[in-house]
């Protein structure tokens, strides 16, 4: 079956970084658009970053986002990443990776980060 697993999510002080990762499997990877989402406590789950299946494909960030986020994939290792760097408090919540696979769009079950000083 279908199956996104997250990892890499930490507790890291402002202006740090992180790699999360999602290792993707039931499904064509290299065939299917990824997308990045995160929810923070008591909002709605909300989109990051999407890179579409061709590499180079398109990419497509949040503008609270841009410049600090970098989505990629290995369609080899059927994975797909998100560096953030310089995080700020308000980049804490839950991060999702994500596939629509029509009818349903598919969410793994997340990985913490943390931005605290």
């Amino acid at each position: 079956q279908v199956q996104l697993v997250e990892s890499g999510g930490a507790v890291v002080q402002p202006g740090g970084s992180l790699r999360l990762s999602c290792a993707a499997s039931g499904f064509s990877f290299r065939t299917y658009t990824m997308t990045w989402y995160r929810q923070a406590p008591d909002q709605e789950r909300e989109l990051v970053a999407t890179i579409a299946a061709v590499v180079p494909g398109q990419i497509r960030y949040a503008n609270y986002v841009k410049g600090r986020f970098t989505i990629s994939r290995d369609n080899v290792r059927n994975t797909v990443y998100l560096q953030l760097t310089n995080l700020k408090p308000e980049d804490t919540g839950v991060y999702f990776c994500s596939v629509l696979l029509p009818p349903s769009r598919v969410f793994g079950q997340g990985t913490q980060v943390t931005v605290f000083s």
